[in-house]
């Protein structure tokens, strides 16, 4: 633990938390929103077996970072801390891409809306998954920041396996309901350069 001026990095990264968890929320808001115009276009949502399971994945997430940087032996390490907190933004300003490049079309479940063509702009010029990139490094970095590293282990490697069905559930929905192989098929699903 190092102190900043009188105040304990835990409560500072406590506060970083805070706004995380407030953009989250918001996100929340805005993709209920969105759920309901795919409704009401008769959008067809799959999945839904593996989405209580990411909402408490990404919960447990949140209260892991909370809570282990209070552990004994978890110190803050500015030299780890100050890239995690620039990858952090990185990540989330991808997010922002994704989201703001699919707008209506963004939510937290498999919302597939029959006869639209899947989204070919934006990140998505470059990647299949630009928002799932996001998830996965904003998993590393923001529990990093505090050197919460059982937290992003556990997080990384249990956030794979729901990827993973997350990811073929949604191509699959998309080809069955948009053509996803011929518009977007070419693309890397998530790290650029590869297949």
């Amino acid at each position: 633990m190092i102190q900043l001026q009188g105040l304990d990095t835990r409560h500072l990264y406590l506060g970083l938390l805070a706004l995380v968890i407030a953009e989250r929320l918001l996100e929340l808001r805005l993709a209920r929103r969105n759920l309901r115009w795919a409704q009401a276009r008769g959008g067809v949502e799959v999945g839904r077996g593996h989405y209580p399971w990411m909402v408490l994945l990404h919960t447990l997430f949140l209260v892991g970072c909370a809570v282990e940087p209070f552990w004994p032996g978890r110190p803050f390490v500015p030299a780890l801390a100050l890239p995690m907190l620039l990858l952090l933004v990185a990540t989330m300003a991808l997010r922002y891409w994704a989201v703001r490049t699919l707008g209506v079309r963004w939510t937290t479940r498999v919302v597939v809306v029959p006869g639209l063509a899947p989204v070919a702009a934006g990140p998505y010029r470059f990647l299949r998954h630009p928002n799932y990139l996001a998830v996965i490094l904003e998993g590393i970095a923001l529990p990093l920041i505090h050197t919460a590293w059982i937290t992003a282990l556990v997080f990384t490697a249990a956030n794979a396996v729901l990827l993973s069905v997350r990811i073929r559930t949604e191509e699959a929905a998309l080809e069955r309901h948009g053509d996803y192989g011929r518009h977007l098929g070419d693309r890397p699903r998530l790290v650029p350069g590869a297949r």
